[in-house]
């Protein structure tokens, strides 16, 4: 039976209204009122998600897309989505959904239990919540992750990196394995144009890594908005001191989209962007940093931080190269390689 309007795990009551426990936004909504998301409604005093199992969409897609390039290398996750998001980027590139807090509830339902059987029928390694934001579907994937488990699955997240962190240590106890976080810009873009806290993204991002939970970053880079070198200098310092050096760091192009649709606003990232972003990240210290939605540069392949070697060669999302030892080090110099889980290359075609 669909049941997509369910009780939330983490609130509080008071006289006047409840308080969200899930986002960082921690929303007091009166009675009938809907939170900053529009995902939950107070109905009765009691807080509920109105999208439990409301999926906008499913794919199986390669661990790489989201990007994990240090998880799992080569495997596939199954990833659904719900509607909606709660931060406020015009640049969304994921605009059809998370732009949508109208079609709430008019997504196709797939319980927990069918989403497990659908991640062994289409040959996936693994789960993914994604392509809105995935706080937003926090209820379902603690469902999901626990079934997963169970069933010999990872489970993966792409966040911005703003739920509380009550909410980010039962999303681990119930078994998220890795976490992609957008590391949007500097605290004055995240604050002017997605309305709210960076601090709140590297305080999770950190307790995420505490908890050993996989973790790579992505930033996604826009010309004029977060591309200026003092920007890029400041996060990838941030990432080595914060996290350390080995997290992988993903500066990504950027296609103009929704309120940026219009190229003459603010046009798409030039490839030597990405490539002055690259070397930004390696000369304060980062040992993996990849320029992303670049098929085929070699800025999106492995290299030893020891002696150079090209360790782990990619054709956008598609392996085409493995060349680690079985305990994951560099075959010339031995250099300790941080990958999680067993490789799989794909099948020669004829």
């Amino acid at each position: 039976m669909e049941d997509r309007i369910q009780e939330t795990v983490l609130y509080e009551r008071f006289d006047e209204g409840v308080r969200c426990g899930v986002c960082e936004r921690r929303c007091f909504i009166p009675e009938d009122e809907l939170g900053f998301c529009r995902t939950r409604q107070n109905l009765a005093g009691s807080l509920h998600t109105l999208v439990y199992g409301d999926i906008a969409s499913m794919s199986a897609n390669p661990i790489e897309k989201k990007p994990f390039f240090h998880f799992f290398p080569g495997t596939n996750a199954l990833t659904v989505g719900t509607w909606s998001c709660n931060f406020t980027c015009p640049w969304c590139q994921n605009w059809d959904t998370s732009k949508s807090p109208q079609n709430v509830g008019k997504g196709q339902y797939v319980s927990p239990n069918s989403f497990i059987e659908l991640v062994s029928r289409y040959g996936c390694q693994g789960t993914s919540i994604s392509l809105n934001e995935p706080t937003l579907l926090f209820e379902y994937s603690l469902d999901v992750f626990s079934l997963a488990r169970e069933s010999g699955y990872y489970n993966t997240l792409v966040t911005n990196g703003y739920m509380t962190a009550g909410a980010l240590r039962l999303l681990v106890e119930h078994g998220l394995d890795a976490v992609n976080i957008d590391i949007k810009g500097d605290a004055k873009m995240v604050s002017d144009l997605c309305e709210a806290d960076v601090e709140v993204v590297w305080r999770n991002a950190a307790l995420f890594k505490n908890l050993d939970v996989w973790v790579e970053l992505t930033t996604l880079i826009i010309p004029g908005l977060n591309d200026a070198h003092d920007v890029l200098r400041g996060i990838a310092s941030r990432i080595k001191t914060d996290l350390g050096d080995d997290v992988p760091w993903h500066v990504t192009g950027y296609s103009p989209a929704y309120r940026f649709a219009e190229q003459t606003r603010v046009p798409a990232t030039p490839v030597s962007s990405l490539e002055r972003a690259r070397r930004i990240g390696v000369s304060q210290g980062l040992k993996f940093v990849y320029a992303g939605n670049l098929p085929g540069h070699p800025y999106e392949d492995t290299y030893c931080p020891r002696c150079g070697q090209s360790l782990i060669e990619r054709f956008g999302f598609r392996l085409t190269r493995y060349n680690l030892t079985p305990d994951m080090r560099c075959p010339d110099c031995g250099e300790d390689i941080p990958i999680i889980g067993e490789p799989m290359m794909p099948s020669p075609t004829n």
